[in-house]
């Protein structure tokens, strides 16, 4: 296989951002590069620093806000090539350091281009699991759901359901298993065995509803391998491959995607100490993070859902808290959109990519 890693101007240019940028606007450029990288420059184009998805984690982590500026959270020396490297010298750098960009800088460190490492290669396959929660009655949606299951409202000219499994399958992942129960024939009758998508399909069929979690109690045959469990009616560019990579390199049991949720009081708060006033804060935000419907879970903690058992994911990831095993958040910036109400689908079809 042919790899190139080289890209032309208009397209490595897109990565570049000033200095005085904010992390929100690098998470922007991102999004619009789709690279992975921010680069970030002075005046003169000299390269100050590099960001990526994995500097924005963990900056959220540490409570970086959005509207900070971006030095805060970006990768001050980062590793470079000259213009004159050939592909071998880049590709060696690259596998030795465990990089998928590599900055392109001239004698003086301005960038002159970019070597990228995804674009050029076949994803890697994997073998685990996505288990897809496609089982509830979704009556907030009605009239919408009266005779058609949530997860296969059509978005852009196809079932959300389809958009899931047609994202994860371009990230290499082949296996999925759809828990079903509302109306679940027609999804059965619809995805089959996924052959018509190149994959392999299977279901649990729940007889009751059992919650977020309550369906993994069905598996007849247990994943030898992490696995990773979303729900079915996510509107979302996140790639499930960096969810599992996080998971894998902290050695958790389970991970839970979140998201920064903030919420302004409409009022001027009043700080008070007995009767004495001693602050003022005018409408001041509050933040926290929200659970975003994805996860990755190991094998072992399958041990704690009883067969036919309601659970829902957060009583799991307290189960697993109460064993001392070691749960974690993955802190999400890609855009997210949960659909459980008639405005929320009418922003997924009218923002969402159309159709491939």
């Amino acid at each position: 296989m042919k790899i190139d890693g080289s890209l032309p101007a208009e397209q490595w240019r897109g990565c570049l951002l000033p200095e005085t940028a904010s992390v929100q606007e690098a998470i922007a450029c991102l999004d619009r590069s789709g690279l992975q990288i921010v680069m970030i420059v002075d005046a003169g184009g000299v390269l100050v620093g590099t960001l990526t998805d994995g500097d924005i984690r963990r900056g959220l982590i540490r409570g970086v806000l959005l509207s900070n500026p971006v030095h805060e959270v970006m990768h001050r020396d980062p590793l470079v090539a000259p213009p004159q490297w050939g592909h071998d010298m880049v590709l060696q750098l690259m596998v030795a350091n465990k990089i998928r960009q590599l900055p392109v800088v001239d004698a003086a460190r301005r960038v002159v281009g970019l070597h990228v490492w995804d674009e050029f290669l076949v994803p890697e396959t994997r073998s685990n699991p996505i288990v897809v929660m496609a089982g509830g009655k979704g009556t907030r949606l009605r009239p919408f759901t009266e005779n058609c299951p949530k997860p296969m409202l059509p978005v852009a000219g196809k079932p959300m359901l389809e958009r899931v499994i047609e994202r994860a399958k371009l990230e290499g992942f082949e296996h999925f298993v759809i828990a079903i129960h509302y109306l679940g024939h027609m999804i059965e009758e619809y995805f089959g065995d996924g052959s018509r998508w190149n994959v392999k399909i299977e279901y649990l069929r729940e007889n009751s509803p059992l919650g977020t979690a309550g369906a993994l109690g069905l598996f007849e045959s247990r994943p030898s391998v992490p696995f990773i469990v979303t729900n079915g009616d996510l509107v979302t560019d996140f790639r499930y491959s960096e969810l599992l990579e996080f998971h894998l390199y902290h050695q958790a049991v389970a991970t839970m995607a979140v998201r920064i949720y903030e919420t302004q009081n409409p009022f001027g708060v009043v700080r008070t100490e007995g009767v004495d006033i001693v602050g003022f804060e005018e409408k001041p935000v509050s933040r926290c993070h929200i659970n975003a419907g994805m996860y990755v879970i190991d094998p072992q903690a399958l041990d704690l859902i009883g067969r036919n058992e309601p659970c829902d994911m957060p009583e799991l990831f307290m189960r697993l808290r109460e064993r001392s095993e070691k749960t974690i958040a993955f802190p999400m910036h890609e855009a997210w959109l949960d659909v459980g109400r008639p405005n929320d689908l009418e922003k997924a079809r009218n923002g969402a990519p159309p159709a491939e």
